[in-house]
């Protein structure tokens, strides 16, 4: 294939701090310790150190986990927009747990933003037909399983006709797993999903595994390979510039 990689780098965070996500168990995130940006775990010192990785990086996504696990969301959306604040011209993408139209209504038009609808949270089709309406397609979704369970409405694994133009795989007992992504799920998906774009969250170990994601018209959400240091000066873009 020659369409061109995308490659966004993710911060997950938690009570303010950016934490290291570990197999999906979210109550034991903590605060990270990477070597990209020792000694802090501030969501714009961090997000700094993935972005100056690679030039070719436009966006960035963020996961509030206290909202995804329940803990309660932040209507003013504070940590993001201190990021967007802070990075004008990036795209973010915004996974908050959000499964109705009034927990995105006011993320609606911005033009930063993307909200990111997880499966897991979402209660009906109709929930997420009337988000996709409000926000004019402009969202991704996210579809999630907890190893071969999928979470959320079943109907929204397997009608294409629901997805957004960007489709998220998220396997998330693989995320920061280092055990490479869930390749035959993913092509099961991209057979469905026509020309929208996949992403693929969860287990990307370096750039074989970039390649051969590349290979199947897939992009990736990217973290723990980066804080590892799994990518030479120049790999990623290379790749992605291709």
């Amino acid at each position: 294939m020659n369409e061109a990689l995308r490659v966004i780098p993710v911060i997950d965070l938690k009570g303010g701090l950016v934490v290291r996500a570990v197999r999906g168990d979210r109550w034991n995130y903590r605060p990270i310790e990477t070597p990209l940006a020792p000694g802090t775990s501030n969501p714009v010192i961090v997000a700094r150190a993935l972005l100056d990785l690679c030039t070719a990086f436009d966006s960035l996504y963020v996961a509030d986990i206290d909202a995804i696990a329940g803990g309660g969301r932040d209507p003013e959306r504070k940590a993001v927009m201190e990021l967007v604040a802070a990075f004008p011209g990036l795209r973010f993408f915004l996974d908050d747990g959000a499964a109705s139209l009034a927990d995105v209504e006011r993320l609606a038009g911005h033009p930063a933003i993307i909200p990111v609808i997880g499966t897991e949270s979402v209660r009906s089709t109709d929930d997420l037909a009337e988000i996709a309406a409000t926000l004019a397609g402009e969202f991704a979704l996210s579809l999630d399983w907890r190893g071969d369970v999928a979470l959320g409405p079943a109907e929204l694994f397997h009608n294409p006709d629901l997805w957004p133009h960007t489709v998220i795989v998220m396997t998330l007992d693989r995320v920061g797993g280092r055990a490479g992504p869930d390749f035959e799920r993913l092509g099961a998906i991209k057979a469905m999903a026509g020309p929208r774009q996949v992403l693929a969250a969860g287990g990307v170990r370096g750039l074989d595994d970039l390649r051969a994601l590349k290979s199947a018209g897939c992009g990736a959400l990217v973290a723990t390979a980066l804080h590892e240091g799994a990518f030479e000066d120049g790999e990623l873009h290379a790749l992605i510039a291709k």
